[in-house]
């Protein structure tokens, strides 16, 4: 990749393969069959990438993908902390939910916390189950929602499964967890279903 290509601007004028030799360092022949939302863990990852280096190299990029994944999720979250940044669009979730839960093969459900204005004061892995299901605790979301002086949740989970669609006891959960939040006037405004293709929310699915 040339040197002069070094702005974020000319950055995307490379190609998919440029960017990936100019962040890996590596001059890798990458499969084009092979997906970025697989390289970068958003979605599961169903064969090693075909690339022409050493074995030793083969094991290191992955990890080195994920751990791009974790930065930019991290770089996100501090802007959704600054003033004037905020959480109140269903899209804006979406699209942060994509790198929380994204290629897991587990269970996992989220609280992502905000304050009055609707800004995020914290996201937390709050239960992690199986590849079928979770055990939630409304007594434990309860408590850290008073310890964080929440004024609102949005909740998350994904689904290693595939299927988008709410079971009848994620509804159930979902409406346990608005009655126990009231109580401390903290207010439930959305739950979504994550999977490695789609995500639903129950708000515009007019489940909440």
């Amino acid at each position: 990749v040339p040197a002069s290509l070094s702005g974020g601007t000319k950055m995307k004028h490379l190609t998919n393969v440029e960017l990936l030799e100019c962040f890996t360092g590596l001059s890798a022949a990458f499969n084009p069959d092979y997906s970025l939302a697989e390289l970068f863990g958003l979605r599961r990852r169903y064969q090693i990438p075909d690339l022409s280096v050493a074995e030793e190299a083969v094991q290191y990029v992955p990890d080195r993908f994920l751990a791009a994944r974790e930065l930019l999720r991290r770089a996100l979250e501090e802007t959704l902390k600054e003033p004037g940044e905020h959480l109140s669009s269903p899209e804006a979730v979406k699209s942060y939910l994509r790198l929380f839960l994204g290629g897991q093969e587990y269970e996992s459900f989220v609280a992502i916390w905000l304050d009055a204005q609707n800004r995020l004061i914290a996201s937390m892995e709050m239960f992690r189950g199986t590849t079928t299901q979770t055990s939630v605790y409304p007594r434990e979301i309860v408590r850290t929602g008073l310890k964080l002086n929440a004024s609102a949740v949005l909740f998350a989970h994904n689904h290693p499964s595939g299927s988008v669609e709410p079971s009848r006891a994620d509804e159930m959960l979902t409406s346990q967890l608005r009655q126990a939040l009231a109580l401390v006037d903290i207010k439930v405004l959305d739950h979504f279903i994550v999977t490695d293709t789609s995500i639903k929310s129950f708000a515009e699915s007019g489940l909440i």
